[in-house]
């Protein structure tokens, strides 16, 4: 039989700090496929996330399929908006959220990977990090340091882990970000540069797939996910019509789930995907396909 087998590899997950968003089921399925995992989690969230974890507030969804129950080999504090610790402000390395982390950013989790794992010791790199300070903002309405933050937290931050990473990750790696389709396709109140961290994405993707892949033989992709509700996504404030919006058109008129994200993402960091690199891999139930929308009288037959 023919199964994604991740036996053997170590994967770290940068973006986990609940159970309910992406990162936390690709987390899953990488385990589900025998991958060891490590996360990383933004500062601010760190300390509630390892509580909820001790206490148990977690195990049903850390169940596995069969009966074991995901463990997370280290859990890492960053906060990739940062490259070095030296780029963080005085007051936000000395604040009570981040005070107790130590080295927070991109080069201080390499830096501890190294320690822990020695030079070799990664497989799988995600990215599941996204952030917009102005994200509820119209494009026209979004100031110069918005924008550039959205761009820096979402789209730079993959560039700075391939960087820092990859010499990290043993040869013939594999490095998956996360996408929307705002970044081709103008979904009005996704601002902020939002849309615009998104496309960098997506074009970073394929640069990084031919750079990484010449240097150490690494592939990069990115995972084009429809909308989801998750706790992050509510940050825009009409994450729920958009999800609706989404299943009314797309070819297979129901949501997305966290775990078609997260398989996806297992397929694509497995040695079955050997020969994918550079792509944009769209899981949204054909949404993307879509010219025209189906949800509205005198609209074109759906087949139903």
């Amino acid at each position: 039989m023919l199964s994604i087998d991740l036996t053997g590899k170590r994967a770290l997950v940068a973006g986990v700090a609940d159970d309910g968003g992406f990162g936390f089921a690709i987390a899953k399925a990488l385990g589900e496929a025998g991958a060891s995992v490590c996360v990383a989690t933004w500062p601010p969230a760190l300390g509630i996330f390892k509580t909820l974890l001790e206490r148990g507030k977690f195990d049903a969804s850390l169940a596995l399929a069969d009966g074991g129950k995901l463990g997370f080999e280290k859990i890492y504090p960053l906060d990739a908006e940062f490259d070095a610790l030296d780029d963080a402000p005085a007051e936000l390395r000395d604040s009570r959220r981040y005070r107790d982390c130590g080295d927070f950013s991109i080069a201080g989790l390499a830096r501890a990977i190294a320690a822990d794992f020695g030079d070799d010791g990664l497989d799988i790199v995600v990215h599941s990090l996204a952030n917009g300070s102005e994200v509820k903002n119209p494009l026209l309405q979004t100031s110069r340091k918005g924008y550039l933050s959205a761009i820096g937290a979402s789209a730079y931050s993959n560039v700075s882990m391939v960087q820092r990473l990859g010499p990290l990750v043993r040869r013939g790696g594999a490095f998956l970000s996360l996408s929307y389709l705002a970044s081709e396709r103008a979904v009005p109140g996704y601002g902020g540069g939002m849309s615009s961290a998104k496309a960098a994405l997506e074009s970073d993707t394929r640069l990084l797939a031919y750079e990484a892949g010449r240097q150490w033989g690494h592939r990069v992709n990115v995972i084009s996910a429809g909308p989801y509700a998750s706790r992050a996504a509510s940050a825009i404030g009409f994450i729920d019509q958009m999800v609706d919006y989404a299943r009314r058109n797309a070819p297979l008129p129901e949501p997305i789930t966290a775990r078609e994200v997260g398989t996806t993402a297992a397929f694509l960091c497995s040695p079955l995907a050997s020969g994918i690199t550079g792509a944009t891999v769209y899981v949204d139930k054909g949404f993307h396909a879509m010219g025209v929308a189906v949800d509205r009288e005198g609209a074109v037959a759906t087949g139903e």
